[in-house]
């Protein structure tokens, strides 16, 4: 008989080795480029985390699209912007193409530069140097020239906010030619220069005429954006005005200033903000990541009145309309270690959100069991944090409780060895972490990684059961191989709720992400 030490059925033996290391120099599985690229396109925000620099990642997002074909980059640009609600990272990506495959970058642009901010990267971006060029060069030029004349006069002067580059030194980049006498009004008042300030467009005159009045008489206050108005001296009466007219994201980032200038001492102005609020077709609308409510909330001051207090939650309901209702046993997993204490969108000298990874962790956790409540939510650092939640409690509530457990070391394993000791069973597991594991690191590369081991014990039991990984920071790394019954995701947006709901419905195609992003349509003008 054959040596039963050598031979014996041992559990792990025909799971995946590791093939790479990760920011502890730990064991763990090296992403596709397709699959890392997604993740920091989902994830990715150009500014300092807890294991990297903001030039690592602009480092590694460079290396990874000369790794993939231009297409795969051009739709993750879309994908990133259209469905993950990302910034910086779909700019960048817009401005690698406008060097490495300038046919594929009009009907990307157009899709993707869909607001003054994101004009504003992309040129930002294209001039550093960083994707190979300094200047916009011709077809960039000529796509930034079709955005401008796009947009009628009015659309302009709302763009017209915000610098690095302002949309003055953009226009004086491009030059463009003015088609009308209001248009040539227009840019000459944008630049500083002569114009004639009677054909100017009706808001442009209107708030010229309200910021050189006297103060005692004053027009109505124009309906412009909020950053003109903001470095004049208003009375309490005009400062309700502009609460009235602000946008809904603009409402949601500045209660405290309204509530410091008195407009909330007002029950019709309280009222009537806080039906704005909890609007869900204007929650829609602003494409707001759910995270951006916690933070409204938490940073709310002392003296907000209840009930916009009690608009947020609402908003925040909204938000997470998409947390499917999942049939079987579900476990989700948030990670609270000491990483995770790190802001998501990571540190920028004067713009670091208070929001945390911990708090997206949470925040998932909390959905999943308000949603759902016989799910059981097993915090971990080095090992499970006991924690008693209460299903019937609010998302917030429940969230809160979550980010404020004590951090540790990472250790993702640690759950499901949980689970094992009491020989569990269930249908579907939930991570939610930076995936950055090292406390159950074993010596060396080409073994499986101890959550992969605990999964293949768990999965004795439950032969059926699927995992979620849900990542919240860039990298190109993980602790649980990517394959059939381990599904991986990354970001904020609601596509992380569309793959739980796709996954606990089954028949979910392995590498589900990179799909839709090759499932992106890109129609190149002139191709056949």
């Amino acid at each position: 008989m054959a040596n039963r030490k050598l031979f014996g059925s041992a559990p792990g033996v025909l799971l995946p080795g590791t093939d790479t290391r990760n920011a502890h120099s730990a064991p763990a599985y090296r992403l596709t480029p397709e699959q890392a690229l997604a993740q920091y396109a989902a994830t990715g925000c150009l500014n300092d985390t807890f294991y990297a620099s903001a030039q690592d990642q602009l480092a590694a997002v460079l290396g990874l699209c000369a790794q993939v074909s231009p297409e795969f980059v051009a739709k993750a640009a879309i994908h990133a912007r259209e469905r993950g609600f990302m910034k910086d990272l779909p700019a960048l990506l817009c401005a690698v193409l406008a060097v490495r495959a300038p046919d594929l970058l009009p009907p990307v642009f157009e899709r993707v530069i869909d607001s003054p901010r994101m004009l504003r990267n992309v040129v930002q971006i294209i001039r550093s140097g960083v994707v190979g060029r300094k200047s916009l060069g011709s077809r960039p030029k000529r796509l930034v020239l079709g955005w401008l004349e796009q947009r009628d006069e009015e659309a302009l002067f709302r763009a017209a906010v915000g610098e690095s580059p302002s949309l003055a030194d953009i226009v004086r980049m491009v030059h463009p030619r003015p088609a009308s006498p209001t248009r040539q009004a227009f840019y000459g008042y944008l630049l500083g220069q002569p114009h004639d300030a009677a054909v100017l467009p009706p808001s442009v005159r209107a708030y010229e005429a309200f910021r050189t009045a006297p103060a005692t008489a004053r027009p109505a206050v124009p309906n412009v954006p909020f950053q003109y108005l903001t470095s004049l001296e208003l009375s309490r009466s005009e400062w309700a005005a502009v609460a009235r007219q602000v946008s809904w994201q603009a409402l949601r980032q500045n209660l405290n200033t309204f509530l410091r200038h008195g407009v909330f001492d007002d029950p019709e102005a309280v009222r009537a903000a806080a039906a704005k609020l909890r609007n869900p077709s204007e929650v829609r609308r602003a494409r707001v990541f759910p995270y951006q409510l916690l933070c409204a909330y938490r940073n709310a001051a002392d003296g907000l009145p209840p009930e916009l207090r009690e608009a947020l939650q609402e908003a925040l309901d909204a938000a997470l309309d998409n947390v499917p209702e999942t049939a079987g046993k579900v476990y989700v997993f948030p990670d609270v270690s000491g990483s995770m204490r790190s802001p998501v969108t990571g540190r920028r000298q004067g713009a670091t959100s208070t929001v945390q990874c911990v708090d997206i962790a949470a925040l998932v956790a909390a959905a999943l069991l308000r949603r759902n409540p016989g799910t059981e939510v097993l915090p971990f650092t080095e090992t499970v944090v006991p924690c008693a939640l209460n299903p019937r409690d609010s998302v917030l509530t429940n969230a809160a409780r979550l980010a404020r457990l004590p951090a540790g070391g990472t250790n993702c394993s640690a759950p499901l060895r949980h689970l094992n000791a009491r020989h569990a069973t269930g249908d579907l597991v939930v991570y939610v972490s930076d995936n950055q594991s090292w406390v159950d690191t074993v010596v060396t590369t080409g073994v499986p990684t101890a959550t992969m081991r605990e999964w293949a014990d768990f999965k004795r039991r439950s032969p059926q059961a699927r995992m979620v990984c849900v990542d919240v920071q860039p990298g190109a790394d993980a602790q649980a191989k990517p394959g059939s019954d381990v599904r991986h995701v990354a970001g904020f947006s609601d596509q992380v709720f569309d793959l739980i709901a796709a996954v606990s419905r089954g028949g979910v195609e392995p590498d589900w992400w990179v799909r839709q992003i090759e499932a992106v349509q890109v129609h190149v003008a002139g191709a056949a």
